[in-house]
């Protein structure tokens, strides 16, 4: 329910409304505290299955820090760009960028246990990616027929399921720990219930700002329960500077075929995921439909975002859903509150020791975070699907794409004589079981589900009370 004593109801609706700065402030910071962890998490993930990330001892662990500095950064860069426009940049709507997680299954392969020497190869593709991004805010209302519900919520629901493995293994101790007796240990569950635990209970029983803040509230409680266990180690954050300024091609830019298709299939994707937002906060906030010049805008700033991103060693950019149901709670549209808090997530991404004190964060503790965050991915997906009519002709498609897809993601093994690039874009199992969805979808005709719906319809009018089959 919208809070009137911030301004009249035509006021909050409007997004070049600009509230009071005493109740403006907190909103902007409330946008960002909704986002924060899930915007920083991928950068954590990435960078722990290169081989230098928690748990790791690798040399190489500062290279994490200035990655989730960027994340922050290049996310409050993207979100400015949104709400401000630079020409027809920038939806001048209050859109709330950062780090996409639908990217992580894609990336994960190309980086797996190969060092910071392998992130040129994801910066290389996330340029690419975020111009062909871009690209596609020129024709986007003309391709949103080949992402029906059907396909869009199988692959949201497919990168929860890529995800979850993850979270599994982050509670369990994480991937360096595997093989050990510290592994899947007591303590390390613990920790990573308590995590689960506050962040259920705060979400459904608290209400406004606790609610909305639940994993990062829940997380800062099994930060401190981590610490008195002596989980907590500051070593890093005193070494950590003041203040430092992104550096271009930090992890150098490097061009590879399987990164570059497989960003730009999971571009289409994320650019369409856009418009679904959009709609969703001119709908939420002010009542009605998105313009042309908004949606193509706000895909325009999507993929600018993503290839500056690129440049200086961050990971790609989207629009972030839960700050869409932050706006509809609020009912707040003022774009300016979404600026208060874009600023705040540069500052804190010009300061590294900000970055080195979210290193410190016992990876137990953040894997109690992300089985949340994990699920709710799932949940997203299936929420998307339960809007498809559940015809014999949708099911069949779903069934076959799920299938392969979720196959190959757990099976890696049988696609073991594919040449390297096409093994690690079917690894990943989201870009073909979108690949077949969408084709199928395509290819077989709707009337295929009418005939089949007039067949059992027509065999079972044939069926009478009196013609039931005899024992």
């Amino acid at each position: 329910m919208a809070d009137t004593s911030i301004g009249t109801p035509e006021q909050l609706r409007d997004p070049n409304y600009t509230p009071p700065l005493v109740k403006a402030v907190p909103l902007g910071v409330q946008h960002v505290m909704a986002m924060f962890v899930s915007n920083v998490t991928p950068a954590i993930i990435v960078c722990g299955a290169a081989g230098f990330g928690f748990g790791s001892n690798s040399p190489d662990f500062p290279q994490m820090i200035y990655m989730i500095q960027m994340s922050m950064f290049f996310a409050g860069l993207a979100t400015l760009i949104q709400t401000i426009g630079l020409g027809p940049v920038g939806a001048k709507l209050p859109i709330v960028q950062g780090t996409s997680f639908a990217f992580i299954p894609i990336m994960i392969p190309l980086v797996q246990n190969q060092g910071v020497e392998a992130i040129a190869v994801l910066m290389g593709g996330v340029v690419v990616g975020g111009l062909f991004h871009a690209v596609l805010g020129l024709f986007i209302g003309k391709i949103r027929f080949a992402l029906p519900p059907l396909v869009t919520g199988l692959v949201v629901t497919m990168i929860g399921l890529a995800l979850v493995k993850v979270g599994i293994q982050y509670a369990a101790g994480g991937v360096p720990a595997i093989g050990t007796e510290e592994y899947g240990s007591l303590q390390n569950w613990s920790v990573a219930l308590i995590v689960i635990f506050v962040t259920l209970g705060l979400k459904f029983f608290a209400r406004g700002m606790l609610s909305v803040s639940a994993v990062l509230i829940g997380l800062l409680v099994g930060y401190a329960v981590a610490y008195f266990m002596g989980m907590v180690n500051f070593g890093n954050v005193g070494s950590a500077a003041t203040v430092a300024l992104p550096n271009p091609f930090h992890f150098g830019i490097e061009f590879t075929t399987a990164a570059i298709i497989g960003f730009c299939l999971m571009s289409f994707v994320s650019a369409v995921e856009t418009v679904g937002d959009v709609s969703g906060i001119t709908k939420g906030g002010a009542g009605r439909e998105a313009t042309d010049k908004e949606i193509q805008g706000a895909t325009f700033a999507d993929g600018l975002g993503t290839a500056v991103s690129g440049l200086f060693g961050a990971l790609p950019n989207t629009s972030f859903s839960q700050n869409v149901g932050l706006i509809a709670m609020t009912g707040v549209m003022s774009r300016h509150v979404v600026t208060i808090g874009a600023i705040f997530l540069i500052l804190c991404g010009l300061i590294p020791k900000v970055g080195a004190v979210i290193a410190t964060v016992p990876i137990e503790v953040l894997g109690g975070g992300v089985i949340v965050m994990f699920g709710m991915v799932v949940a997203a997906g299936v929420s998307m699907l339960s809007d498809v009519n559940w015809n014999r002709r949708n099911m069949v498609i779903f069934a076959i794409a799920l299938s392969l897809g979720l196959g190959l993601q757990l099976e890696p093994g049988a696609l073991q004589y594919l040449p390297d690039t096409l093994k690690v874009l079917a690894t990943s199992g989201i870009l073909p079981a979108a690949l077949i969805a969408i084709v199928l979808n395509l290819i077989l005709p709707e009337d295929l589900a009418a005939e089949a719906t007039e067949e059992v319809s027509g065999g079972m009018a044939g069926h009478g009370e009196g013609s039931l089959p005899k024992d």
